[in-house]
């Protein structure tokens, strides 16, 4: 590994996807890249007696899944690098117990999985590990009892409140052939502008996405436009628009390249606020979505931040500011096929497409 500037890990030898999998509820079927996400639960309860335990066993099961995808046994991990937002992280300690492998547990809010990606990018970087699993999760109702109150509770919904995703995401990260590697990450710095509402979380996030694009072009000395894609987690509509004005400030344009994916995983028309957030938002996107699109050429070079709110349930109601914090990770295309990576009906999609553009350029 390299340090690159003051933020930014280059990896010599860099870390490869070999696997993802996304498990959602029916509301996230329904937006626009329900086709990409590889199971539903039936509901908020997925079969269980309180939403957390809901949570749980929708994680327990992507890891199998994606365990499952590459024929991997759970003794074959090295580490298991992972966190969510319900409180000490219980969703990941739960599952975690169940396999026999080391673990480290994560809270980087709803940054966690680009957080657990980087550390995991580290570690299989370094030699301190073959592969390891980084995954996330939240659940809506689960997370809205505990930051907020549910709307279905008689809560108002202001409009640049956010959705919770309820989904969570995996992927395993290797030192042999995957169909996606990892070359650089950027850790962010805590940012805190005095936002105090915790329904605003576009609003306070988005000055740490700032810094952290900023810091991850400075570092590698490169511009916007070397990425076919930028993303976000889950700044939503209102975190996007002033992200977009932050960095122009700063004389800095994505306006061309730029996207978030809690804009990405609702339509505008299912009453979702702002768009959607939660620890599970940019993982489910990430494992599902952007994964395949990079490994059949798509995209060839992606930038993913995870964005996440560092508050308690307490320390909004003790008058405490929201302090923040952005994670990047470069994801690159590297030119080999892995049947880990998206579901079989994307894959086929993806690959004819690739075939018929090849076929008309011949």
């Amino acid at each position: 590994m390299k340090k690159l500037g003051q933020q930014t890990v280059k990896f010599i030898d860099p870390p490869q996807v070999i696997s993802s999998a996304s498990i959602v509820g029916k509301k996230e079927e329904a937006g626009p890249l329900g086709e990409y996400f590889d199971e539903v639960i039936s509901d908020g309860y997925n079969n269980q007696k309180t939403w957390e335990q809901a949570q749980i066993k929708m994680t327990e099961d992507v890891l199998n899944l994606v365990l499952e995808k590459v024929k991997l046994s759970k003794d074959q991990i090295d580490c298991l690098l992972a966190g969510d937002l319900l409180d000490q992280t219980i969703a990941s300690n739960f599952v975690a117990r169940k396999f026999p492998v080391s673990y480290l547990g994560l809270f980087g809010a709803c940054s966690t999985m680009a957080q657990s990606l980087a550390v995991g990018g580290m570690m299989v970087s370094g030699g301190a590990a073959n592969q390891v699993v980084s995954f996330t999760s939240s659940h809506y109702q689960a997370t809205e009892r505990q930051f907020r109150t549910p709307n279905e509770y008689g809560d108002k919904y202001p409009p640049y409140k956010q959705w919770t995703v309820t989904g969570t995401g995996a992927m395993i990260l290797s030192n042999q052939q995957g169909g996606v590697q990892i070359p650089s990450a950027t850790l962010g710095k805590i940012i805190d502008l005095g936002v105090k509402d915790p329904n605003d979380m576009g609003s306070a996030m988005a000055p740490a996405a700032a810094d952290t694009i900023i810091q991850h072009l400075e570092d590698t000395g490169r511009d916007p436009s070397y990425y076919d894609l930028i993303v976000t987690g889950d700044l939503g509509e209102v975190g996007k628009s002033l992200l977009l004005e932050l960095l122009l400030e700063k004389g800095c344009s994505i306006q061309d390249n730029y996207d978030d994916c809690g804009v990405m995983i609702y339509n505008s028309n299912q009453k979702a606020g702002a768009g959607g957030s939660g620890c599970g938002c940019s993982a489910v996107v990430t494992a599902s979505y952007l994964l395949p699109q990079i490994m059949y050429g798509n995209f060839n070079k992606v930038l993913v931040l995870g964005t996440g709110a560092l508050l308690s349930p307490l320390t909004f109601l003790q008058g405490e500011t929201i302090p923040c914090i952005a994670h990047a990770v470069v994801l690159e295309k590297t030119g080999q096929l892995t049947p880990g990576i998206g579901r079989p009906s994307i894959r086929s999609k993806l690959a004819n497409k690739v075939e018929n553009l090849s076929g008309n350029e011949g």
